[in-house]
This record gives C-alpha cells, sequence and structure tokens, in this order.
C-alpha cells in the first residue's frame, strides 16, 4: 500500500474509539505473529486521564537529550498519522508508516484467514502493532507508550512494559471505564503487573487507594510525585508578559522558553531553574512524574541531572496549550482538561477571547462549557468531523444559562468558525480552539493550507 492507501484502509476500520474491541488476545497474536518485537527494548508505558502525553513527551525529550535512541508511541495525531510514531524524536516518514502497515495488513488477514483470529484487529489495534514493529527494526532501546484509552484492555498493554506510570485519573470515557472514580482507576492500575516499577502522579483519594492495592497485591512499592517538590525560583511575570513568551516559545522561529523557573527536588537530585517546555501550571505536576520516571530509567541508561532539565526544558507536544499567531489551541477534551484550560486563561490571559468549541458525543460538556464558556467574549459553536462529535445545533443544550445569547454563533463547519472569528477579532483578542483534539488537528490544518497557498 501507498501511505495514502494505508491510512484509507485504517480509516476503514472504524472509530478508534467506538469501534475499540475489549481484550489484548487479538494485539497479543498479532504481535505473536511479529515474533514480538516488544520484547526487543526496554518499555515504559503511561496510563492515565490526563498529562499521559505530555509526561511522554518531558520524558522523550530527556531520553534524546540523553542519547537513548527513543521510540515514542503516541496518540491521536493531529495532522498526520505519522505523529503517532517517533524516533528520536522525529516522526517516521510517510514510506516507512505505509511499508508497515502492509506488513501488518497482511499478517492480520492471513491470522483471521487460519482462523487464529475471529476478526481483523481495529485501527488502534493495528496501529499499535505498527509502532512495534517499527521499534524493532530501527533498533530502539527504549520504548515510550502512551496508553490510547484505559488500561486493562488497552493494545498498548499487550507489550508488558517494564515501568507503568499512572497520571492524575479523572472522568472520563465512563462508557467504557465505568462511572466511578474507583472503576476508572481500576482500569489505569491494570497496567501495573508483578515485577513492574511503578510511578504515580499525585491523585484525588478515592483513585489513589485503588492504585495502592493494585501495587499492594503485585508487591509493588511505586515511587510518588507528591513526595517532588517544586518552587518556583525567579522573580513573578505579568500575564501579558508570559503570554508572550509562550507564544515565542511555540514559534518556530524564537525558541524562548515561559518564564519562572521551577527548581525540583528528588531524593536524588535537586534540578535548579527548570523553564518548563510545556506552558500552565499543571505541567509542574507532569513534569515531576517525569523526572521520577527518568531517575528509573537511570538503572538502565546514563541519564544526567543535565539531560533531564534539558528535556524538560525542550519538550514540545502540540495542541496543548499551543500559540499560533492571534489562536491559542487546546485539546482540553474532557473537564480536568477544561478546568487547566480555565485556570491558565484566569491568570495569564487578560485580552478578549472568543471560543471556538467543538465535542465528542462521551465527553460531560455540560461541566466544561460552565467552565469555558463564562470565561469568553464570544462563543462560536462548530461541528468536528469525526463520526462521535456532537453537531453544533447540538451543543446549544450545554451552553449555561446565564451566557449571553448574542454572543453566541452557530456555524456549518470549522472553516465557517474560523472565518468569523477572525471578522469579530480585534487587535487584542486571542482565539481559542478548544474542546476536542480533533478539532485542534481540523483546525491546523485549515490554517497549513492558508499558508500553502
Amino acid at each position: 500500500m501507498t501511505f495514502d492507501e494505508s491510512q484509507q484502509y485504517l480509516l476503514s476500520l472504524g472509530n478508534e474509539v467506538s469501534t475499540m474491541k475489549l481484550g489484548l488476545e487479538n494485539i497479543r497474536k498479532l504481535l505473536s505473529a511479529l515474533d514480538n518485537p516488544h520484547q526487543n527494548y526496554l518499555k515504559v508505558q503511561v496510563a492515565g486521564t490526563n498529562g499521559k502525553g505530555s509526561v511522554c513527551a518531558f520524558l522523550d525529550a530527556i531520553c534524546v537529550s540523553a542519547g537513548i535512541r527513543t521510540g515514542l508511541f503516541t496518540s491521536p495525531h493531529l495532522i498526520s498519522i505519522t505523529e503517532r510514531i517517533k524516533i528520536g524524536g522525529r516522526e517516521i516518514s510517510e514510506e516507512d508508516f505505509a511499508a508497515h502497515a502492509t506488513k501488518i495488513r497482511e499478517i492480520a488477514e492471513n491470522l483471521v484467514a487460519k482462523g487464529i483470529l475471529e476478526s481483523i484487529p481495529t485501527f488502534f489495534e493495528q496501529v499499535t502493532a505498527i509502532a512495534m514493529s517499527v521499534f524493532t527494526e530501527e533498533n530502539v532501546e527504549l520504548a515510550i507508550l502512551e496508553t490510547g484509552l484505559g488500561g486493562r484492555f488497552d493494545a498498548t498493554t499487550a507489550a508488558n512494559a517494564e515501568i507503568v506510570a499512572i497520571t492524575a485519573i479523572d472522568y472520563d470515557h465512563q462508557k467504557y471505564l465505568g462511572e466511578t472514580l474507583p472503576e476508572i482507576a481500576y482500569e489505569k492500575a491494570a497496567t501495573i503487573h508483578s515485577g513492574s516499577k511503578v510511578v504515580v502522579a499525585e491523585q484525588k483519594e478515592e483513585a489513589l487507594q485503588v492504585i495502592l492495592a493494585v501495587c499492594s497485591n503485585a508487591g509493588l512499592s511505586p515511587s510518588f510525585a507528591k513526595h517532588v517538590s517544586a518552587a518556583q525560583t525567579g522573580g513573578n511575570t505579568s500575564g501579558s508578559e508570559c503570554v508572550e513568551q509562550a507564544k515565542k516559545r511555540n514559534s518556530l522561529t524564537a525558541p524562548v522558553l515561559p518564564a519562572s523557573p521551577i527548581t525540583f527536588e528528588t531524593d536524588k537530585a535537586i534540578y535548579e531553574k527548570v523553564r518548563l517546555g510545556l506552558i500552565g501550571r499543571h505541567q509542574i505536576e507532569n513534569a515531576k512524574v517525569a523526572i521520577l520516571l527518568a531517575e528509573t530509567l537511570q538503572e538502565s541508561f546514563a541519564i544526567t541531572p543535565e539531560n533531564i532539565i534539558g528535556g524538560l526544558e525542550t519538550a514540545k507536544h502540540p495542541g496543548r496549550l499551543e500559540y499560533n499567531d492571534s489562536f491559542l489551541f487546546d485539546g482540553a477534551h474532557n473537564i480536568a482538561g477544561a478546568k487547566a484550560l480555565r485556570e491558565y486563561l484566569d491568570e495569564f490571559v487578560k485580552q478578549s477571547i472568543i471560543v471556538i468549541f467543538g465535542a465528542m458525543r462521551d465527553k460531560d460538556v455540560s461541566k466544561m462549557a460552565k467552565l469555558l464558556f463564562r470565561k469568553a467574549d464570544r462563543i462560536i459553536l462548530t461541528t468536528v468531523d469525526n463520526s462521535r462529535a456532537w453537531n453544533a445545533a447540538e451543543l446549544l443544550d450545554f451552553v449555561p444559562l446565564d451566557v449571553d445569547k448574542k454572543n453566541l454563533f452557530l456555524t456549518r463547519s470549522l472553516e465557517e468558525a474560523i472565518r468569523n472569528a477572525r471578522e469579530m477579532s480585534g487587535d487584542d483578542t486571542l482565539i481559542c480552539v478548544t474542546g476536542s483534539l480533533y478539532l485542534i488537528g481540523e483546525a491546523q490544518k485549515i490554517l497549513s493550507s492558508e499558508l500553502k497557498l
């Protein structure tokens, strides 16, 4: 298959969330038919509700700084599916992706033909297998795996990672993971197994008790991010100055780091005056997890404090508090994400805000809207190009009653939403695109195509 053909084939398997198949049988048989590529390198698996991608980005940058040949697997992608698989910090080529996708497809179809598999592996199962296969061919020393959904039945869990991190757990994907926090925590904590080393982010008490019970049953003593101290070591910076530096940090031409350096201290080391490459106060907690993971990896690799500081400062995670001129992209797709975005806007953004919002049907849009819409001067509702998305008219039902309807607008497409936002904007207006990572990817495609005209 060509790259385009491989994408079309994978998309034909259905939406990666709504067609998710519970269970690890398919992915395990698929990996076995590939001669178990995941057994050729050390693995770190990151599970949780929010912060998974950021922790992976921090850790990957740290390991690249240390000269470790890393493979990074994340999801979802924003523009190109190749974003999901990186070697040494760089996306794989379209040609390599297509070659491995072709191989995985042929093996999967052969397994079905022989009756070894009852059905063709799903989109996410095949992309996970593609990543594992690429990592072996590229001779990676370490694979960093972001869990897709949950953990107990997620395809990445079949890799049986030697090191596991659990980021902050909150409500999300209740349809698949359970309605209560303990149920959700159990699904995430199922990535932990006997013999693994575990790092745990600060948690709500209900979730923490579940994680502790799983660790205890496996005979494990986890490392806790709450034991890592973090203190601001620079002077205070105004909101406008912070936003301007953040914009520069996201720029391709001016890699200026955000203000307010942080000093982190663990039982092993002190990391002084770190200017995190990812903005937002919530990234301090994600950095703590990444630091503990890096210190755990010091048992296998030569990672210095300078490598850790360098990685924390150079990490990038597109679509999360990412600036592009007058646009701010943030894929806040659940309550915790919306809360983190609102806190950032409250603290650092003093200008007029236009929110372009779209969301998936399995999200608690009502609570997200209460957090975000009251902060906006104008709200533009739109429909994400995804089978799981609410359409703009349906989103009206979630608008808080105290939001002035004259500042509320419906659009038939994201192109129209962006055009309207620009027409409404003044010289000091921020256009915040949020509610879904799929929306962020679609918006960035539109802006990218404009640059090519």
